[in-house]
């Protein structure tokens, strides 16, 4: 017994000073570089992001941010290793949609969302569009539809590889319109736009900073963007949801996480400082080229944004059968 008190006793004092080691870092953060994980290949929009506010962010915490591509299996080795590392504010990652579907679509899934991340900030959302080579004889999402029942199962999209944006979006797409499209996928959207642009594909759903330019050359052609509101650049292109298909939205949301337990006090200086950056004029300008709509959220609104995409996802999965293993 007196051993067993011993053992406890030296327990508690470890756990303390633990915790009062983590507080004292809190108070001083950032001591050290900073470690940002962008789970995709360079020059996709989350690395963009990254790349566009990680100076600003430098200044005004005064320590380096090392952007780390860690790719691979649609985001999943990256933000695995996120989520499996100490939770002191210096490994953080932010991510998109294969965040919240990834879970879904294994049996075993490799993380949990809410469990394993400590919500930073919702930094932006960026809209797609639904885009098609122009030898397929559809000008709009009702003649889509209509095509895609009248040939169920004939109508190729590419996506960027399983559980990808242009992959959920099209089950998504799918699933509230009553039709039966089949996956193309590759490795990554570069390949996508080329697999367009020569007729080895109908569509996809791609990034409209992306696929703009080769709209505009009639190298394909855009119908409809997937979110709430039209294109800054393509004001003429209705959104999914005014051209037929009420309710239906895809944005690629843009969030930032650390892992989970990380101290509140410094998620809040993550977010005060990241929150300022964002609303940079200079920013401001950047990010709406590349189409992506500034959010600043708090914490807690990318928390409650968590939660509800974890469950809409899940359901799109098992109702459009897309496990991977």
């Amino acid at each position: 017994m007196k051993n067993g008190v011993v053992c406890w006793g030296s327990a508690f004092v470890l756990a303390i000073a633990t915790i009062g080691s983590v507080l004292a870092q809190s108070d001083n953060y950032p001591v050290k570089p900073i470690r940002w994980v962008v789970p995709f290949p360079p020059g996709g929009s989350t690395d963009v992001l990254a790349r566009l506010v990680s100076p600003k962010l430098v200044e005004t915490l005064g320590q380096q941010l090392i952007i780390d591509n860690r790719s691979g299996a649609s985001g999943t080795i990256g933000t695995v290793a996120v989520a499996r590392s100490s939770p002191d504010g210096y490994t953080l990652l932010s991510n998109t949609l294969p965040f919240v579907a990834n879970p879904a679509l294994h049996r075993k899934p490799p993380y949990d969302v809410i469990r394993d991340f400590e919500p930073v900030m919702l930094m932006a959302n960026q809209g797609s569009m639904i885009v098609l080579h122009p030898s397929v004889p559809v000008r709009s999402v009702r003649e889509l539809i209509a095509f895609a029942k009248a040939r169920p199962g004939q109508i190729n999209y590419g996506t960027a590889g399983p559980g990808s944006n242009p992959h959920i979006a099209s089950e998504l797409f799918s699933m509230m319109t009553g039709t039966t499209m089949t996956p193309v996928h590759f490795k990554g959207g570069g390949p996508v736009i080329v697999a367009i642009m020569s007729g080895e594909i109908a569509m996809s759903y791609l990034a409209i900073a992306g696929a703009s330019q080769h709209v505009a050359a009639g190298r394909m052609r855009a119908i409809a963007v997937t979110g709430t509101k039209r294109a800054f650049s393509m004001p003429e292109v209705p959104t999914v949801a005014e051209s037929g298909v009420p309710g239906f939205e895809f944005s690629a949301w843009h969030w930032l996480v650390a892992p989970k337990g990380t101290p509140r006090a410094i998620v809040n200086t993550l977010n005060a400082k990241l929150k300022d950056v964002l609303r940079l004029p200079d920013i401001v300008q950047r990010t709406r080229h590349e189409e992506l709509e500034i959010v600043a959220s708090s914490p807690e609104e990318l928390g409650a944004l968590l939660a509800a995409e974890v469950k809409k996802y899940a359901r799109l999965v098992k109702e459009r059968s897309m496990q991977l293993d």
